[in-house]
């Protein structure tokens, strides 16, 4: 049985997809929750992991996070700026929040899933009070995960900050913190 490393597309990966480590299956999900749910449960049903892993890069909302720092998801939140500001609502059945199964060497931090990448500036300020960082793919890896029963983890680089220069602050850092994030976890993928 192996373990599944996922990321939304290869860069995320810094070349571990073209060499994985032992024991690890490789893969991508695309962008967006919905890709990222409907391809875990693909693979899930497909290689029967141990568990999974999701490395990538996030927005951060919390003003103490730094481009390049490391964190692992404390939590995952589906979240909008409509529900926050009241314009919407989630019926109260619908799962909103997942945790981890597994922890990482990082510090732990509560991550918000909205359904866009968010570009205002009082966006970013009413999306940070209910998490640290911004990121679009981890509920529905998460979610599928849940569903089928395989422990999962989220490791994210921090690559900008949540807002309107977020764009051009990722194309900057990305391909940087996403090597970065996977030096780090050479003791997880050794181990």
């Amino acid at each position: 049985m192996s373990t599944l490393l996922l990321a939304a597309f290869p860069p995320e990966l810094a070349g571990l997809d073209a060499a994985p480590p032992p024991g690890w299956r490789v893969a991508v999900t695309g962008v967006g929750a919905l890709a990222g749910a409907v391809v875990t449960a693909r693979l899930i049903a497909e290689h029967r992991p141990s568990r999974v892993l999701f490395v990538g890069t996030c927005g951060a909302y919390d003003q103490r996070l730094a481009v390049g720092d490391l964190i692992s998801a404390s939590a995952v939140l589906t979240v909008s700026l409509d529900v926050l500001e009241g314009r919407a609502y989630r019926p109260g059945l619908e799962v909103t929040r997942w945790a981890p199964d597994w922890d990482l060497p990082f510090p732990a931090r509560v991550v918000a899933v909205p359904p866009a990448i968010t570009c205002t500036a009082e966006g970013a300020r009413l999306l940070g009070a209910v998490a640290a960082a911004e990121h679009l793919e981890l509920s529905g890896v998460f979610a599928a995960c849940h569903a089928a029963g395989v422990p999962v983890a989220g490791a994210l680089a921090v690559a900008n900050r949540v807002g309107p220069e977020a764009h051009a602050e990722w194309k900057v850092n990305h391909l940087r913190v996403s090597r970065k994030l996977i030096e780090a976890l050479a003791p997880v993928l050794r181990g």
